[in-house]
């Protein structure tokens, strides 16, 4: 398949036309709340839209990483698809944690080779949380996390994961502490997506 870029745009064109850019107020998974919400599912229901969109995250990573990569890990659960395709089109394994007691952990004989470079693959980061979280479980199977790509950084460059960070699309959408929130959001009834408070 070819790597085609994508532009900011673009990027977001598709989340439009999946129905996937939402307007309102949400409480994302990191207990912030924002009236911008990415409804990722709509998009990643949808496989040629999906391949699409990591045909050209791929093409990113491969050339800041080149082949320094053995592996794909994503955590669960919204992060599943998306990483077993970036594997696809990367042409490696693909892995994912996922929450006990809590915790991100490996299950199900997803076991890491010790020193295996691992490529961490998100969803839509904001805070960053979840992919720190996966990225200790990474570190913790004996793995070497390398580098995390993602979808969308809706946190316009600023979550620190700790390691090189390779966003599809970069957006600097304001999110707010449930004490700090604007009167206009804060006269919309709030709605929380997302997975994170799930029980496995």
């Amino acid at each position: 398949m070819t790597d085609s870029a994508l532009s900011l745009d673009q990027v977001l064109d598709e989340f439009r036309a999946a129905g996937a850019l939402l307007e309102g107020h949400f409480i994302l998974s990191s207990g912030r709340h924002s009236d911008t919400y990415l409804e990722k599912n709509k998009v990643f229901m949808d496989p040629a839209r999906t391949a699409k969109l990591a045909a050209a995250l791929a093409g990113k990573v491969r050339a800041q990483l080149g082949d320094g990569i053995d592996v794909v890990v994503a955590p669960a659960v919204g992060a599943i698809i998306p990483g077993y395709e970036m594997a696809r089109q990367l042409g490696l394994k693909s892995m994912f944690t996922e929450r006990e007691d809590g915790k991100f952990v490996f299950r199900r004989n997803f076991v890491l080779d010790s020193g295996a470079r691992v490529l961490m693959v998100e969803d839509i980061v904001t805070t960053g949380l979840s992919s720190r979280e996966c990225l200790a479980a990474i570190r913790e199977a004996g793995g070497n996390p390398v580098a995390a790509a993602c979808f969308v950084d809706r946190s316009g460059g600023k979550a620190d994961l700790g390691v090189p960070m390779i966003p599809l699309a970069q957006l600097d959408v304001p999110s707010y502490a449930p004490d700090e929130l604007p009167d206009a959001l804060a006269a919309i009834p709030a709605i929380k997506p997302g997975s994170r408070n799930l029980k496995a």
